[in-house]
Parts: C-alpha cells; structure tokens; sequence
C-alpha cells in the first residue's frame, strides 16, 4: 500500500453516484468500505469490484451507528430522486438528518475528514438565477420534496455546527442534476425517464410544456469534483456548487435523446407537479476557484453513454427472461 493509501468510508456506496465514487477512489489506490441498506442501491452496481482485494461492502442503514475505522467519509447516503425519496419521506428525512449525526459522530471520533453530499434542493424554486452558494434558497418546508429538500438543509446545518463546536474538517457539496452508466432504470429523473421511454418507442412526458430548464452534468465530472474537494486544505468547508452551467429546457433534452435513439416515441405534455422547480443551473465560479474544476463531457457525448448503458440492461433483462 503507498503512503498516500487512504481507508476511505462511501455511505450510499452502491448508488448511481457512490459507486462510480468508489471505483474511481480504488483506481486512486485507496482501501474502500461501501455501505448501502440497498434501498436504491444495487449489488450490480459494484459487483465488478468485488474482486479487488482493497474493497469491502457492508449492508447498514446509516440512521442507525457504524463502528468502524476510516480516515475519510464520503457521506451520499440518501435517497435522490422524487420517485424514491417521496415513497417513505419519513425515513428519507431520518437518512438525511440521523445520518449525518451518526456520521458526524463517527468522523468526531475518529478524527476523521467528512464530505456531505448535499443538493441543488436546498435551493428549492430558486429566486435567484444562477444559483449562488450565497443564496439561502426559496424552499416548501411542507411540500411534497420537503422531505428531500429539508432533510438535506438541516444535514448542511449539522455539519457546520459540528465544525464550529467541535473542530470537525467537513466539506459540504452541493450536487445538482447528474446522469450517467448505473443510473436506476425507474428512479424517475428525467434523463432515465426519457431514455428508456425512447428505447421502447413510449411517449416521452413533458410536465408542463417543457420550457422549465435544468443543467445536467456527466457523473465522472461530478465524481472528479467531489475528491478535489475532499482534498482541499481545512479552511476549505464549503459548501461549494458541483454541476454543468449550461443550461438547456427540458424540451430539448427530449428532442435529443429521441434523436440519439432513433426512436419513434412521441411528446405528450402533463400536469406540472406541485413544487417542481421552474429553473436550476449552478454558478460554479467558487469551484472553478477553489478546486480549479469544471466540467468537460458535453451532453451529447455523456448521454450517448448512458443510452447505451440502459439499452445494455435491457438486452441482459429480456436474455434473462429468455425473450431473447
């Protein structure tokens, strides 16, 4: 092992996100524990890592204590997307909230540095454009994403009161729209949504009548972001914007992953739902500064990755099924 070589602790470790944050922190050469209650995460995700001897998974739900010996914490555990989080939003606010206590305590023993994978949530229907990381943000506290969004502001609140009262190296991440290989197939964001109604020739849905905008950013740039920022010097908390700045409507999303499919499926328009933000973009200029990162996957070129991932799956799904 280098000396460099860290123990490095990723909660969520089997999600979309935690998993491609494990593989990249093995190639670094890091020991890697990854904790999920496979909730949303899935074996298969990390499955191919399970042969490396610097890898270990454990199933645990974060909201109750974890023993263990670290120097690092990545803390993603929760879960992302409105379909998963709003279908037990009490236990999704327990995730965000007891498991940053627990984590938090764990690091304090420890002694150890923590990253919070927050969200471009805490914004909630921003009134400010692009958002900044100044701007405290225009939240429902008794909405139907309040679970998710809540949860995660009070978790950024914790992580500072424990830097302040205890001297705790944390780092607070504020993580907007990421896609990607390993997204869950029925997770309901809107990349998966599109990609998988144009792989089946479905209708796409556009809620409301698609002008409302969103900036997508391509999970290894994310990934990238993330350990820059774990390895910024102390003084260096955050929370600091991670996500694309460009910005694109939703409607042009669908037309291009019709095209990028070669699918027949149509554009059909529902309800926009209740407390679904109209604009999200990131002003990155505090990342750009501190942790000299940006993205660099462009749109067409990440989405093309991920098309293939789902059509992937699917073709293993139906040989399974014996439909193939």
């Amino acid at each position: 092992m280098s000396v460099m070589s860290k123990r490095i602790l990723v909660t969520g470790g089997a999600g979309f996100l935690g998993s491609h944050l494990c593989e990249r922190l093995l190639q670094q050469g890091h020991e890697v524990l990854c904790v999920d209650n496979y909730f949303t995460g899935r074996r298969a995700n990390v499955a191919h890592l399970l042969a490396n001897p610097r890898f270990e998974t454990m199933r645990h739900d974060v909201t109750f204590p974890l023993y263990v010996e670290v120097d690092e914490i990545y803390n993603l555990a929760c879960p992302a997307s409105p379909v998963h989080y709003q279908h037990d939003p009490v236990q999704t606010t327990k995730t965000s909230v007891h498991g940053a206590i627990n984590m938090l305590g764990l690091a304090k023993r420890l002694r150890a540095r923590i990253l919070q994978a927050s969200t471009s949530e805490v914004y909630g229907d921003p009134q400010v454009h692009p958002q900044t990381e100044e701007y405290w943000g225009h939240v429902n506290p008794i909405g139907y994403r309040s679970c998710y969004d809540e949860g995660k502001r009070c978790a950024e609140t914790l992580f500072f009161d424990y830097h302040r009262q205890h001297g705790l190296r944390i780092k607070v991440a504020r993580i907007f729209n990421t896609y990607g290989p390993r997204m869950h197939p029925s997770d309901g964001r809107v990349v998966s949504n599109f990609v998988m109604q144009a792989l089946n020739d479905r209708p796409i849905t556009l809620y409301g009548d698609g002008s409302q905008t969103r900036s997508f950013c391509y999970v290894s740039d994310m990934v990238d972001g993330l350990i820059r920022l774990m390895n910024t010097p102390d003084e260096v908390t955050g929370p600091v914007n991670l996500g694309n700045p460009v910005e694109m409507s939703i409607r042009e999303l669908a037309e291009t992953v019709i095209a990028l499919t070669g699918s027949r499926s149509e554009i059909v328009h529902e309800r926009l739902p209740w407390d679904d933000p109209v604009q999200r973009k990131p002003d990155i200029t505090l990342a750009r500064k501190l942790l000299d990162w940006q993205p660099h996957v462009p749109l067409r070129e990440g989405l093309v990755a991920t098309i293939e991932y789902f059509r992937d799956l699917q073709d293993r799904v139906a040989a399974d099924e014996g439909v193939a």
